[in-house]
């Protein structure tokens, strides 16, 4: 494998976490190294990694873990073994003893906490009430980081549906936007989770990798899309990881003929 396949690939892995940490890993672990075999630089992992259990409890108050805690030294670990970037959510520890974080976490070889991202908006919607256990992001300046030879932010799952948490991303100079999900299953779900990947991907010109917990409780399809919104690689409903290359060349080339950034008129502000 060259130096220059892995700077130049991500991938996104689909798997359905359980509630058992060491399962994850172990699972996450067997991911990864499949997909640095076909030369991935950064493998993104689904929302809620750590721990995962059919309905929202006391259970997952119980799993949550610091930053330092076994699951992020277990990321770190994978990367160092794999030599790529490795980001996933975790129930991270809130800042209450009812709450727990929902937080998304890019881990370097050797460790190093490259970004850290909390979920913005909470799943309160479609008959879920994620705010009954969990507690929402706060609003501060996105943590960015480079890898694969772009600028990468982070949003989350539901985030999706708020078209300006990508916008606000790409203003802080995102050019590869992870979106690690758990995106609940239902009547038009996957409709919905295709078409606002590819939209975001389009009104940013920026390319979008997307990780999903596998079906009957995700929706699957996690998928990597270029800033054209094309699919460039994408995994139907499968426990698998896909690889897809990518370059800041194209991204230019796609902003040239779409100068859609340059041209708007409105800007994003907090509320």
């Amino acid at each position: 494998m060259s130096t220059a396949s892995v700077a130049a690939s991500i991938a996104v892995a689909q798997f359905g976490p359980v509630a058992d940490r060491a399962a994850n890993l172990a699972a996450m672990r067997s991911l990864a190294l499949h997909a640095v075999e076909q030369g991935a630089g950064l493998v993104v992992f689904p929302e809620y990694s750590s721990y995962f259990s059919p309905t929202m409890g006391p259970d997952w108050l119980a799993a949550a873990e610091p930053l330092d805690g076994p699951f992020v030294e277990g990321l770190g670990d994978l990367a160092s073994e794999t030599g790529a970037i490795i980001v996933a959510g975790l129930i991270e520890v809130g800042t209450r003893d009812d709450r727990f974080r929902n937080t998304v976490v890019a881990v370097a070889p050797g460790g190093a906490l490259l970004a850290v991202s909390r979920k913005l908006h909470l799943y309160d919607a479609f008959g879920a009430t994620e705010s009954a256990w969990a507690e929402a992001g706060t609003l501060e300046p996105p943590q960015l980081f480079d890898a694969v030879g772009l600028r990468v932010g982070i949003q989350t799952c539901y985030d999706l549906r708020f078209p300006e948490v990508t916008r606000r991303l790409v203003d802080a100079g995102a050019e590869l936007v992870l979106v690690p999900s758990e995106w609940v299953a239902g009547p038009g779900k996957v409709h919905a989770w295709t078409t606002l990947l590819t939209a975001r991907a389009i009104e940013n010109t920026v390319y979008l990798a997307a990780a999903d917990h596998i079906p009957p409780i995700g929706v699957g399809s996690s998928m990597i899309v270029d800033a054209r919104g094309e699919v460039l690689a994408s995994i139907p409903t499968a426990t698998d990881a896909v690889v897809a290359p990518v370059s800041r060349a194209h991204l230019d080339e796609v902003r040239r003929i779409n100068p859609a950034l340059r041209l708007r008129r409105f800007g994003v502000v907090p509320l």
